[in-house]
């Protein structure tokens, strides 16, 4: 049931509608958790096949997404995140495929012993049942989810968000038909994105129906399902993502790694939003980044110290206290000279997300006093921040990044899915 005293704002008609979603979701949830891994492979290369196939149709809903969106005046970060071009439908199938290829986490033995009674014990993962998922503007993120719940055996609640509702809306049928088709029931995969935000409400009250709820989005998204949800949360965290560069980081690769973590998706939340630079290296570095961020584009916000590092016709924006905090998700970029790597590692630690950090550097002490000193769901020696990422990580499709401290840290695949119960097997073995 959901918590009615929660919902009594709510229009009768979407409190009904979503609890019987949820509740369908629910009774599906038995049949997938009981389903062999041949069978959820099955239905992950139908849900493949289908999306390839009615690739023409995808792309003529989301068009319809990206038309309104435009007339809204949509942030273009947004509007990326929201197209589906026929490259991207068959990265999303491929992504599918390989979730396929990834061990089944279901029954793997966490722990196992003998006690001295002679009692067999053990600890296996068990899918968690039904996954609830809130997100925006994001129609990939609608078979990814499906995809890794399906094949950690859970049923899955999808709202997306209004922003791609005719891509999700579509993308939901051909989910529940590939499903359908061999022989899972369609209902372990469900939409509500009809019933708008208040049915996102009543699913965060359905604490008997739904087991975990994950969002996935800005900050204010997800700030709204963590304070108002009953159901238990996976907190994903919004990315302010850092770059340090030491006092000896290497003039090439610093400008390499720092131009692919801002400009090569610049939407994403893996994206770079805050560089600091070591007083040593300013004078070394900043004049050959800032010329290849501002050829690429990238407005850099910055205080006089940076800026009088700027070669000629490079331009710097004023910084303000309020852009260390920000997550631009486009082309823009916060620059700081800090005096050592401890001012860095505080300033990471005043205004970080908690997502992912970088230190580049050529010395081994520094690097590991980074690594240990900052308390992010991901840290990096002389790498893209941009590698934070499922797939990346061999996970294959993912959740999100989760920036929290419970059982899924970091990019959330099939085992995140999970949770874990106990069996014990005995002989007639009796408490003493």
């Amino acid at each position: 049931m959901t918590d009615t005293s929660r919902t009594a704002d709510i229009d009768v008609k979407t409190v009904r509608g979503v609890t019987r979603v949820v509740r369908a979701s629910k009774a599906a949830s038995t049949a997938v958790a009981g389903a062999s891994t041949a069978l959820k492979n099955a239905a992950l290369e139908a849900i493949a096949r289908t999306l390839l196939d009615n690739a023409d149709d995808i792309r003529a809903a989301n068009a319809e997404d990206i038309e309104t969106a435009r007339k809204k005046d949509t942030p273009e970060a947004m509007i990326d995140r929201l197209t589906l071009t026929e490259e991207r439908i068959a990265q999303i199938a491929g992504a599918v495929r390989e979730v396929i290829a990834l061990p089944d986490p279901v029954g793997d033995i966490v722990h196992g012993r003998t006690l001295p009674n002679g009692i067999l014990l053990r600890q296996e993962r068990v899918p968690m049942g039904v996954v609830g998922a809130i997100y925006e503007a994001r129609p990939n993120v609608t078979v990814d989810i499906a995809a890794l719940a399906l094949k950690s055996g859970n049923a899955v609640v999808l709202r997306g968000g209004s922003a791609a509702k005719s891509s999700n809306t579509l993308l939901v049928e051909l989910l529940r038909r590939a499903v359908a088709s061999v022989g899972l029931p369609a209902e372990a995969v469900a939409g509500i994105d009809e019933y708008g935000r208040a049915g996102a409400q009543v699913l965060m009250q359905a604490r008997d129906h739904v087991d975990l709820l994950i969002p996935r989005g800005g900050a204010d998204l997800i700030a709204t399902v963590v304070r108002e949800s009953i159901v238990p949360v996976i907190e994903t965290g919004a990315g302010n993502v850092h770059m340090y560069l030491d006092s000896s980081a290497p003039v090439g690769m610093a400008g390499d790694l720092v131009l692919n973590s801002k400009a090569q998706r610049p939407s994403v939340c893996n994206a770079l939003e805050t560089l600091l630079v070591h007083e040593k290296a300013a004078k070394r570095v900043l004049p050959k980044i800032l010329a290849r961020l501002d050829a690429a584009g990238v407005v850099v916000h910055a205080d006089a110290d940076v800026a009088a590092h700027a070669p000629d016709g490079v331009r710097t924006k004023r910084v303000t206290r309020r852009d260390w905090a920000k997550e631009y998700l486009a082309l823009e970029l916060a620059v700081k000279i800090v005096a050592d790597i401890d001012e860095a590692i505080e300033h990471i630690r005043a205004y970080s997300s908690g997502h992912t950090e970088v230190i580049v550097t050529n010395e081994l002490d520094k690097a590991e006093h980074f690594v240990r000193a900052i308390d992010s769901a991901a840290v990096g020696v002389n790498v893209s921040t941009r590698f934070t990422d499922g797939g990346e990580f061999g996970l294959g499709a993912e959740v999100g990044i989760s920036t929290q401290k419970l059982h899924a840290r970091g990019p959330m695949g099939l085992a995140q899915l999970t949770t874990t119960k106990w069996i014990m097997r005995g002989s007639g073995q009796i408490r003493e």
